[in-house]
């Protein structure tokens, strides 16, 4: 089960500086195939996106754009209780991201007009996973933040969408479902083909081709993250129910083999007890093997002694998702430098992030926290400066901005100062 490091033995550090570069997939391998197959989509439109789902999906669907009163009528037809949930979730995260909104600002100095504009961006592609299980949650989670920052032309990818998919996306204000996966469907909407136009931004998880894919494509559109297995980092002293922090370490392991539930104690005891709790709730899970798998390969519990270490080992983890259940979190948290959704007290689970508390659920992995944000309003939309002179501001500013200029060399940008002053 979990592999326990106590502070003070040599494996310890080297446990911990190893995970601190965890789940850096092997884009390397498989860069190759994704650079051919982006190049194939960019040549052969369609056809070769219906091609490569043929041959990598085992369907060739009739169309890849999916007729809008098809897909909505197909959205129709899941369980009233189902419509339910989503919309309830959907309202919950959309009153979260409305606090993200930025709305610019304008302010004048000395003559001289300052501002920044604040628009969304034009098309925006958001992908859903459709290999080892069905997200309709992903689709809030992305689609959502669009719409509330005012972009028109929402697209979600995703192979083979189900009822409860299209329910989501019709929620979530999508306004184009295309049926394709993998690195097929990131070169689409990058490119464009002749049934899909091209999009400005491609946000959502996906596999390891999916994410080579999003890396070879950025510059010709932009992009959230590149994301790596799923992750959790449960921080549990001696209050801490050890059955609750085993089913939040649970509740990441499930998703993936790959998947890193990571543990941090303050004694050896509780994290035996922890790693006791998830032997006896594996037997019961219906993705036991999947968990197991995860837990084998990637679950590690760290025993610090006090809380200063705890959050010392939390800063160098970096963690996807870290959940605090300690008695007094928010002092924690103030020890801890990166962490992409905190998880504050005893009575919050992980899952609550995952599909209805409100923010996004699409958060950077493998430490890249330390530098990035969660998915939010802020992806979508695109920042300009405004900047105006008066007569009056130019003269007074054209010694300082034509001695900059002859500073580097530049008599071009001097004179276009100058002859504004002669004017």
């Amino acid at each position: 089960m979990l592999a326990i490091h106590e502070r003070g033995q040599a494996s310890y550090q080297a446990t911990l500086d190893s995970l601190s570069h965890r789940g850096t997939e092997d884009l390397a391998r498989v860069e190759p195939d994704v650079r051919e197959i982006l190049e194939t989509v960019r040549e052969r439109g369609d056809e070769a996106v219906l091609d490569y789902s043929e041959r990598f999906d085992r369907r060739r669907p009739e169309a890849l754009v999916l007729d809008r009163e098809a897909w909505l009528a197909e959205a129709g037809r899941v369980d009233p209780d189902v419509r339910k949930a989503l919309t309830e979730a959907a309202e919950r995260i959309r009153r979260y991201h409305e606090h993200q909104r930025e709305p610019g600002f304008r302010y004048e100095e000395d003559g001289v007009e300052l501002g920044q504009r604040v628009r969304p961006v034009a098309a925006a592609a958001v992908y859903a996973p459709g290999g080892k299980a069905r997200y309709p949650s992903t689709v809030l989670m992305t689609a959502i933040p669009a719409t509330v920052a005012g972009v028109k032309r929402i697209v979600l990818v995703t192979p083979n969408p189900s009822p409860e998919i299209l329910a989501a996306a019709e929620v979530a204000g999508v306004t184009e479902v295309v049926d394709a996966g993998g690195a097929q469907a990131i070169a689409a909407v990058a490119y464009g083909t002749e049934s899909i136009a091209r999009v400005d931004k491609v946000v959502g998880p996906g596999n390891i081709y999916v994410a080579c894919a999003k890396r070879l494509v950025f510059g010709a559109v932009d992009i959230d993250s590149i994301a790596g297995p799923s992750e959790i980092l449960v921080v549990a002293d001696e209050g801490a129910d050890p059955e609750v922090v085993a089913a939040d370490l649970l509740s990441q392991a499930e998703h993936d083999e790959a998947a890193y539930p990571l543990l941090i104690t303050l004694s050896r005891s509780q994290a035996e007890a922890v790693d006791a709790a998830l032997e006896r709730q594996l037997e019961s899970l219906p993705r036991k093997a999947i968990a197991k798998e995860a837990i084998a390969k990637n679950g590690y519990a760290f025993v610090t002694g006090d809380l200063t270490e705890a959050g010392r080992v939390a800063t160098v983890l970096a963690a996807e998702h870290l959940s605090l259940s300690v008695e007094d979190p928010d002092s924690l948290l103030d020890q801890v430098g990166a962490a992409g959704a905190v998880f504050l007290g005893y009575h919050t689970p992980e899952a609550a992030g995952d599909y209805a508390a409100g923010p996004s659920h699409v958060l950077p992995t493998g430490g890249a926290v330390r530098f990035s944000s969660p998915l939010g309003v802020y992806d979508f939309v695109i920042r300009s400066s405004l900047i105006r002179y008066s007569p009056a501001a130019i003269a007074d500013q054209a010694d300082l901005l034509e001695g900059l200029a002859r500073l580097e060399g530049l008599e071009a940008h001097a004179r276009a100062v100058a002859i504004r002053r002669r004017s």
